[in-house]
């Protein structure tokens, strides 16, 4: 089956599914009301020095002030050779390391409070916490990643060929004419010296219009916005392996056309004009992927489950067989469970864009083969992803740590608010429990009471137990304390929300 980009515009909202093998891959949504800040160049201001965390706030005009630690500051930084660019955030893979032992490597040695730099945005604001900036500006280009602060040349990791990477160095360094570095992105393969020369001539020209924006600016100030989402669309993710394009939109269909004609006119790529009546990600099967994605528990065909449990700090993904029960043993229907339950994590994981610590908590095995298994399966279906992962073998609890690069929201924090009823947790306390907590509170009111009677004020699900099932503990107190107890239900209290007082 063919692999497909299917591209949804609406009014104020684009959304970008990459499919391949009829599977939903990857979706990515722009809206306009929250336009991501990733990839924009700011003139920024170090509001603070922070020696102790070696980084600086520095605020850049976003609600929260940017966050840059001393290895993304620009001075004589030793960086790892081998670059690869193959992510739509290309900082994600611009990896930088400190001189050991370098004193002037101290952030208090690189910043002073009141300092304006140039930074650029590698981290979307994520939670509480605001965005992650670098002083390692890359421009992206389609062909090329341009790094004015950097004298490097670089191939993506992913074009193996090494003829083809040597030749690609060759007509880099021929072509470099600055100390500016560069990284040949993964869909340079097989490019001609002239289109290499027309990304190299664009990307030094970006650059010499931005210095001049630079001198005229007062810090915080926007120096150069990211591209708009279908131009990134047709930038990053229009690779040699999409041999289709589906699109709703007239706008959009035409720009894209445009690109192809004039970037890839010996591809295979097919855009088409998407015309029928049903929308196009419910006739793509992509609208109930998103329905699952936001799921908690996912059914795996063999009727196994794994649950996903999203926090802060980590995100936790519990397997379970559920109602498979097996044929044979019950080591090959754990092992058969976890087999299928890696396929489906690495799907969830990639199609949520999960990020940070991961606790994968697969069913115990007792037997060393069957762990090591179910761990290469997992290393092997990592290997696709786009983001960096990392994962420690599978220990005899049945847990692997995994971490994730992170660069923007997951789509839950996209998509969804917290529940404003249990804010966030998923549960209730259960009428009895409020129950008991309204007699101690009676407990503690009562001795303060000067008349003869006092009213509680709760839920209607709460003063039907009061006046049910605990009636007998309410009579209790009455008699102890010779004081009359009314109930009052309120419909609009939280289910949780009580207030004891004097009648």
């Amino acid at each position: 089956m063919a692999n497909e980009l299917i591209i949804n515009v609406t009014l104020g909202e684009t959304r970008v599914a990459r499919v391949e093998n009829g599977v939903v891959t990857e979706l990515n949504i722009d809206r306009k009301s929250e336009e991501g800040v990733v990839g924009n160049i700011y003139n920024g201001k170090v509001v603070r020095v922070m020696p102790g965390m070696q980084a600086a706030f520095v605020e850049i005009g976003l609600d929260r002030t940017a966050f840059l630690h001393a290895a993304d500051v620009v001075k004589d930084l030793a960086r790892i050779e081998e670059i690869d660019d193959e992510s739509s955030s290309v900082e994600d893979e611009l990896v930088t390391k400190p001189k050991k032992g370098s004193s002037n490597r101290h952030i208090e040695n690189l910043l002073k409070d009141g300092a304006e730099i140039l930074v650029q945005v590698e981290k979307e604001p994520l939670g509480t916490k605001g965005a992650r900036v670098t002083s390692h500006i890359s421009l992206p280009g389609r062909y090329l990643v341009y790094m004015p602060t950097v004298d490097h040349i670089g191939v993506s990791r992913r074009i193996g060929d090494a003829d083809e990477r040597m030749r690609l160095k060759k007509i880099l360094k021929k072509l470099k004419k600055n100390n500016g570095g560069f990284i040949v992105r993964t869909v340079s393969s097989g490019v001609s010296e002239k289109e290499l020369t027309e990304d190299v001539d664009y990307l030094t020209k970006m650059w010499k219009e931005i210095e001049p924006k630079l001198k005229g600016s007062k810090a915080p100030a926007l120096i150069q916005a990211e591209l708009d989402v279908i131009s990134r669309v047709m930038r990053d993710q229009l690779t040699p392996d999409i041999d289709r394009v589906v699109v709703d939109s007239k706008d959009a269909f035409d720009r894209i056309e445009e690109f192809v004609a004039k970037f890839l006119p010996k591809g295979r790529h097919s855009v088409e004009m998407y015309d029928g009546t049903e929308p196009i990600f419910d006739a793509f099967g992509i609208e109930i992927e998103i329905t699952r994605a936001l799921g908690q528990k996912v059914w795996l065909k063999s009727g196994g489950y794994i649950i996903i449990e999203q926090t802060e700090a980590l995100t936790a993904i519990d397997v379970n067989t559920g109602r498979f029960v097996g044929r044979r043993n019950v080591a090959d229907t754990i092992l058969k469970t976890n087999l299928e339950a890696v396929k489906e994590i690495v799907y969830q994981v990639k199609m949520r864009s999960m990020g940070g610590i991961i606790i994968l908590d697969f069913i115990d095995m007792e037997r060393a083969d069957h762990r090591n298994k179910v761990y290469n399966t997992l290393k092997e279906a990592l290997k696709d992803d786009k983001a960096r992962t990392t994962i420690t073998k599978i220990s005899e609890l049945g847990l692997v740590e995994m971490t994730r690069k992170r660069t923007r929201e997951d789509l839950r924090h996209q998509l969804t608010n917290t529940c404003p009823y249990c804010e966030g947790k998923g549960y209730l306390k259960s009428p009895a429990t409020i129950c008991y907590e309204v007699f101690r509170e009676i407990s503690r009111e009562i001795p303060e009471v000067k008349g003869d009677q006092l009213v509680v004020y709760c839920h209607p699900s709460v003063a039907g137990v009061l006046y049910d099932e605990e009636r007998a503990q309410l009579e209790f107190l009455e008699a102890r304390f010779n004081k009359r107890i009314h109930i009052k239900s309120i419909t609009d209290y939280h289910l949780e929300q009580f207030d004891v007082m004097e009648k």
